[in-house]
Parts: C-alpha cells; sequence; structure tokens
C-alpha cells in the first residue's frame, strides 16, 4: 500500500493533501477509491482512502489508526563523517533503512567535501529530505532526525557527556564487534571518512569514551563501513536476529 509522509496528520475526517503528495500520487497512477497509508514521522499512522483526485489536488479520508511496530529495540546514532558525491546521500538512505536512530555529519580532517553556512544547512535539508523518502518506503513511522553538521572536535565535546556503548570503527587496536555488548544503551558509531581518521582524530575520540572496532582484516569504503556495521550490529543485537 502507498505510503506518505505528512507531519501535521490529523485523527479523523476528510483531508486535502498537500501537492508534495499530490505530485506523487499521479506518479503511482493512484485513483479515488484506493487504499493508502499517512505516517506523521513520530510513530503515527494511519489507512487511509482517496476521495478525489485531480490534476492540482487530491483529498482523502482517515479510516482507521494501524500499529507502528517498524522500529528496531536497538537505538544507532550514527556519526557520520561527510563523503563526496552520491556517496553521502547512499549512506543515510540505506542507514535509515537498516534501522538507525539519528544521524550526524561531522567534518574531518581529511573530508573531502567543505561544507558551511547556508550550503550547510541546504544540503542537511537535502539530507533530511532523503530520511523522508527512506522511511516512506521501508515502512518505517518515525523519521530519524538529520543533525547540523558539526565539526568532529565539536562532535567529541558534547559526546563525553553522552551514556552509551561508543564504537570508532578503525584498525587501529581494535577489537571485534562480537567483544561488545551494548546491554540496553544506545549505540553510537563513529565511522570516518574516504581517506581515514588522522592518528590525532582517534585518539580525540578514545579520549571521548569511543573503542576502536573492526570488521576484520580488509578495508571498507566509507560507505561501506556505515551499513556493514549496522547490519552486523542489527544482526547482534537488533531485530535482525
Amino acid at each position: 500500500m502507498p505510503r506518505f509522509y505528512l507531519p501535521q496528520l490529523p485523527n479523523q475526517g476528510e483531508l486535502a493533501l498537500p501537492e508534495s503528495i499530490v505530485r506523487h500520487i499521479h506518479v503511482l497512477r493512484l485513483q479515488a477509491g484506493d487504499e493508502i497509508v499517512l505516517f506523521d514521522g513520530q510513530g503515527m499512522r494511519v489507512a487511509a482512502t482517496l476521495q478525489q483526485v485531480e490534476k492540482r489536488k487530491a483529498a482523502c479520508t482517515i479510516d482507521s489508526f494501524l500499529e507502528s511496530d517498524s522500529e528496531s529495540p536497538l537505538r544507532i546514532h550514527l556519526i557520520q563523517a561527510v563523503s563526496s558525491g552520491e556517496r553521502m546521500d547512499f549512506t543515510l538512505q540505506k542507514s535509515v533503512e537498516l534501522g538507525v536512530a539519528s544521524i550526524t555529519p561531522v567534518l574531518s580532517e581529511r573530508c573531502v567535501v567543505r561544507l558551511q553556512g547556508e550550503r550547510a544547512d541546504k544540503r542537511v535539508q537535502r539530507w533530511q529530505e532523503i530520511a523522508v523518502s527512506a522511511c516512506e518506503q521501508c515502512g518505517r513511522d518515525i523519521v530519524p532526525p538529520v543533525r547540523p553538521i558539526l565539526r568532529l572536535a565539536d562532535y567529541l565535546r558534547q559526546a563525553a557527556a553522552e551514556d552509551g556503548l561508543k564504537l570508532l570503527m578503525s584498525l587501529q587496536n581494535a577489537q571485534s564487534l562480537r567483544e561488545k555488548q551494548p546491554a540496553q544503551r544506545p549505540v553510537y558509531l563513529l565511522i570516518g571518512p574516504e581517506g581515514g581518521w588522522t592518528a590525532a582524530e582517534e585518539q580525540a575520540a578514545v579520549q571521548a569514551g569511543f573503542e576502536a572496532i573492526t570488521l576484520g582484516k580488509r578495508i571498507l569504503r566509507t560507505e561501506t563501513a556505515s551499513l556493514a556495521a549496522i547490519a552486523a550490529m542489527q544482526t547482534l543485537w537488533g531485530d535482525f536476529c
């Protein structure tokens, strides 16, 4: 059943749908009488029926509330060094599908992309739209927030006070993921850029409470490392098992 994100979702009655959803309805060739699902990104999901589909407008009636059960019990917070081109878009999209709870983009010394000011704000907005689209596709009813871009040093200062299992992807003095256990705590996963972390950055992360882990002896691309680690965690501790 087609799913659409609607942040201001009423709990009953007839509803005129916004232009963004109307365009999507036309792309899918939906008609009056077709059933759809609307979700507000905070966990509320309803079944609805299209009552009107015209060129520039559409309306539906809300039929019933639906139980939301698509969230993983494992709270993974991805802290991802900003990568270039479509790699970052891909990483965000797939990490949402895999169940991350939030995404914080960070800028490290070896990041190829440098974003700041209005350009950074627009990129974060685009990434949030990608997260919404991923939720529409995969069936999640809670949209993970994409946080504002931070310098790695700034993130690590605030991370020092966070309670949870803090993991750093690295080949230096790293342990296997199997040796860790979140014990009902959130997991903070720190992934480096295409060029990897500098020695100083790794040391700063360790001082902020991060522990180095590895998924094997092979060096993974930044987008592969993120998604492989999230999938492995979901298998060990989340809802993949």
